[in-house]
């Protein structure tokens, strides 16, 4: 198994922070995401690397396992902890024949020459065979998306591994929500399962509304005589226009609900949130004399 040095991957050194391994990660995952990069295996064979790196380094138990056992991070304590039961059950017998073969020894030949060499693995017939299956790595990915694309259930192909998976994503996602894709991480390890995939979902607002949670906001602008005297407002929501009757004396500021006008709910078909509008009362500007003579003449009655 090749020693990859996650602190290299994400060009960080080994006194850098929880933070900076954060900005690191998702600097690097922007520039190499293979949505940027579709053709690009050695891109997508970066992108891989940066996951892994986040999801050991990101971690602080990871972490300080990772920088103890290197590559081998993820079952060093498990095989310390054979090693001392070996010890144990050894009696009077020193290290050097508690290693050196025969009936009882345990196989570390699966693994990687790391363990090989503390352990002293079998590398033939004088082992027992006995291997412990382990469950692979879980991977992380991040997927963004705009809020337009969050309206609808949707299909995307991500490549993972240098395969191809096809996922669906449901309508009303929310930005920084994580799904896990059970069994698309690491292989598992002599026989055992594989691990999951999850991905982060980064969601770009480009639009006019503000979203919390289902619900949107947004705001129309209406004039001064509308807003004294009743009239009509033309409002944007995610799927068109719509017109809202302003009732006579609506003040600035006046906030007015349209129902199952925001956005859907995740996992909910048919469910929807609610879209609030803020009416702001513009001001006219350049008023001729008799408009000046008329607000001066509303003033004083």
């Amino acid at each position: 198994m090749e020693f990859i040095d996650y602190y290299k991957v994400l060009g960080i050194d080994k006194s850098a922070s929880t933070e900076d391994i954060k900005k690191a990660y998702r600097k690097l995952a922007r520039k190499h995401h293979p949505d940027l990069n579709p053709n690009n295996k050695e891109a997508n064979k970066l992108f891989q690397q940066l996951n892994e790196a986040n999801e050991v380094l990101s971690d602080p138990e990871n972490r300080k396992k990772y920088d103890k056992y290197g590559k081998d991070w993820k079952h060093g304590e498990e095989y310390e902890k054979a090693q001392q039961a070996q010890g144990a059950s050894s009696g009077q017998r020193g290290r050097e024949q508690h290693f050196g073969g025969g009936q009882g020894e345990e196989d570390f030949s699966g693994f990687s020459d790391f363990f090989g060499s503390m352990f002293g693995g079998a590398s033939g017939s004088g082992g027992a065979g006995r291997q412990a299956k382990y469950r692979g790595q879980d991977f992380n990915a991040e997927l963004h998306l705009n809020l337009i694309d969050a309206l609808q259930t949707h299909q995307q192909t991500l490549t993972v591994n240098g395969k191809n998976i096809r996922i669906t994503i449901p309508a009303g996602i929310e930005n920084g929500q994580t799904i896990k894709i059970a069994g698309h991480g690491g292989p598992g390890v002599n026989g055992g399962p594989n691990g999951d995939l999850f991905i982060a979902f980064s969601i770009t607002n480009d639009t006019k509304f503000k979203r919390e949670g289902n619900n949107l906001y947004t705001s129309v602008e209406i004039d001064l005589y509308t807003a004294v005297l009743g009239g009509e407002a033309t409002v944007d929501t995610l799927t068109g226009k719509v017109k809202l009757k302003v009732p006579a004396e609506t003040q600035n500021g006046t906030k007015v609900k349209l129902k199952g006008k925001g956005f859907p709910v995740y996992k909910k078909e048919g469910e929807f949130g609610d879209l609030y509008v803020t009416y702001t009362v513009k001001i006219p500007a350049n008023l001729t004399e008799k408009q000046k003579a008329l607000f001066t003449e509303l003033s004083n009655s």
